[in-house]
């Protein structure tokens, strides 16, 4: 780490031979926390995603075992209670986040993170993080940190919880979204989708602040499940009859990944793919499908093995590149053409497949969204999210199902789905689809057996409290005739 360029000044620190060995102990951070730390630093500086970052840095510094799941742990948890640790941060240190040095900030909550939410003895906690501001800075500013460190070791979660959330009978909302590490606008738009059954919001925070499990899909016609859940000590899914759920590990060491005989993905994603394919149609099933959205690839790697076994092809367009290579590599050993185009030009994507007669039957908009429901599987995401997203995204979402309504034939069927519950993106963006083009709604939740708890319909909207997946949202509409 190039320590000079951490510094808010960014003046040359001076040789470190020039202070005395007493004023500034070298003492720099074990490997497991060098690791979250440096990983925090990427996300904080250069927007990097945790879940990218970390695995990188731990396969290229050997860092495995304990050592590796106690990073994974402060890194992930540090991000994902972001927030709540700046808010703690803020009291004890007397003065806005904003006003800390962000390295500062950084190891603030990385050391903040061992103390409230981890079993890491205090000593440990703190000795380990002033050690590490002295070593990256100098003595005056690790005797700040020790102060503000040694104040919140002072107090259990709850209490400064009790102290810096809102207060719960002003703005109950706001109070449950702190204590659950949850901007508030975020907490608004889960208890606003959840409506008569807005009661559960506390469930949803707490289940969307939990680690999730991790599931594998096994590829149908070429592994089953039993046989996958075998191979790895895992569990056979609630729903999905492709869902296996993991005890644990690195699902990138398994096997059946590695062979393309399986691949992770959450139980919630592979309902909405097997949903498009058991969706009604007016007349016969062509053959013709599409992913409009493919990247990075999961649902359509699901469909084009359901695809085989229904005389079927599917067609992928992604116009981003690194995600059209994803789909391409999720999907080796199945017959799927991906389109590096713009799903809202439908022309270009009727003119690539030398065209579609009356058009494709089925057809998947698995829209870009703000990716609400996954913030469990995103631990930054939640912090990085702003309101203002969404009249970008619900633009986009609307001219992409306005494309797929045009390349459907009619009697066929399109799946909007979003990996995000919120209203804007979801029923209205349906609705404002309903009333502009001729296709009718229908209910989705039959097409989602055996899953219950879907909501009064037509729409369905997965829970990670009800059922364990990511909160996916979906939609089906059948075009009309001219």
């Amino acid at each position: 780490m190039n320590n000079n360029t951490n510094r808010r000044d960014n003046r040359p620190r001076r040789p470190r031979t020039d202070r005395p060995r007493t004023e500034r102990p070298r003492v720099p951070l074990d490997p497991a926390r060098q690791a979250a730390f440096e990983t925090l630093r990427a996300v904080s500086e250069r927007d990097a995603y945790a879940n990218l970052a970390l695995p990188a840095l731990l396969r290229d510094r050997g860092i495995t075992g304990r050592d590796a799941a106690f990073a994974t742990e402060l890194t992930y948890g540090s991000c994902r209670t972001t927030g709540q640790l700046d808010a703690i941060i803020a009291a004890a240190a007397n003065r806005p986040v904003a006003d800390i040095d962000p390295v500062l900030l950084d190891l603030l909550r990385l050391g903040a993170y061992q103390l409230l939410r981890t079993r890491v003895e205090d000593h440990a906690a703190v000795a380990t993080t002033v050690g590490a501001a002295k070593y990256e800075f100098d003595s005056v500013r690790g005797g700040f940190v020790n102060a503000v460190l040694r104040k919140i070791a002072g107090r259990s979660l709850d209490e400064w919880l009790a102290e810096v959330a809102p207060d719960p009978a002003k703005d109950p909302i706001g109070n449950l979204a702190l204590r659950h590490a949850h901007p508030r606008w975020i907490a608004q738009a889960f208890a606003d989708a959840l409506g008569a059954d807005a009661a559960e919001l506390p469930e949803v925070l707490a289940a969307d602040d939990a680690r999730p499990q991790v599931h594998l899909a096994a590829r149908p016609g070429a592994l089953a499940a039993e046989e996958l859940a075998a191979a790895t000590g895992g569990t056979v899914g609630r729903y999905s009859p492709y869902a296996v759920y993991l005890p644990g590990g690195d699902p990138g060491r398994i096997d059946a990944v590695r062979d393309d005989l399986a691949l992770v993905q959450d139980e919630g994603s592979q309902l909405i793919a097997i949903a498009l394919t058991r969706a009604p149609l007016s007349g016969p099933d062509g053959g013709r499908w599409l992913d409009l959205c493919a990247g990075p690839g999961g649902k359509t790697a699901l469909l084009a093995a359901l695809a085989r076994g229904a005389a079927a092809t599917v067609t992928a367009v992604e116009p981003a590149a690194r995600r059209a290579e994803l789909v391409e590599q999720n999907t080796r050993g199945l017959d799927v053409p991906v389109l590096r185009l713009d799903g809202r030009d439908g022309e270009a994507i009727a003119a690539a497949v030398g065209g579609v007669g009356e058009g494709f039957d089925r057809v998947l908009v698995d829209a870009p969204c703000t990716g609400l429901g996954a913030l469990r599987r995103r631990p930054e995401a939640r912090w990085r999210r702003r309101p203002a997203d969404l009249p970008e995204l619900t633009k986009l979402q609307r001219e992409l199902l306005a494309a797929a309504i045009g390349l459907v034939r009619p009697g066929g069927v399109v799946l909007y789905s979003t990996c995000s519950p919120h209203l804007s993106e979801t029923v209205g963006v349906v609705a404002d689809a309903a009333r502009r083009h001729p296709v009718q709604v229908l209910d989705a939740r039959e097409l989602f057996t055996p899953v219950e708890g879907l909501g009064a319909g037509p729409y369905v909207q997965l829970w990670p409290h009800r059922h364990g997946t990511d909160a996916m949202f979906a939609a089906v509409l059948r075009k009309l005739p001219s």
